[in-house]
């Protein structure tokens, strides 16, 4: 959390009930660290694609003897698990970048909106939008 003193411009604060502190969220932060995901999820992708290639290379080193197929019996369905975990990891990981990217976007819509309502344009009519049109 970003210690701070309000709501700076392009961001929304939320305050910590009784610490005084304020968590600070920028767009430009969400949209600048989103591409970390998409890259940290390549990266991983790359290390299951290394760890499963490298497995398959080396076959069942354990052997067929009756404790090379008890070895089998716990690892292979462990090893399964463990690359369809990081499958959905990966996935995630790369979700993430999209979701920060859109809640930047919407943190601008947001901004645009809440500044319009502000505006002398969006206020003149006393914020009543169809004023003019009460005696029609």
């Amino acid at each position: 959390m970003v210690p701070s003193r309000g709501i700076e411009r392009g961001g929304n604060a939320v305050s910590e009930a009784g610490s005084g502190k304020v968590l600070d969220i920028k767009a430009e932060d969400l949209k600048s660290s989103a591409p970390t995901f998409s890259e940290q999820s390549g990266k991983l992708r790359e290390a299951l694609t290394t760890l499963t290639t490298t497995l398959d290379g080396l076959g069942a080193p354990w052997g067929e003897d009756e404790q090379g197929k008890q070895f089998a019996k716990g690892y292979t369905p462990a090893r399964k698990k463990i690359e369809n975990a990081t499958k959905i990891l990966i996935g995630g990981l790369a979700s993430i970048h999209e979701a920060m990217a859109d809640m930047s976007d919407g943190h601008v819509d947001n901004d645009k909106l809440i500044g319009s309502m502000f505006s002398k344009k969006g206020v003149k009519d006393g914020g009543r939008q169809d004023a003019g049109k009460a005696g029609e």
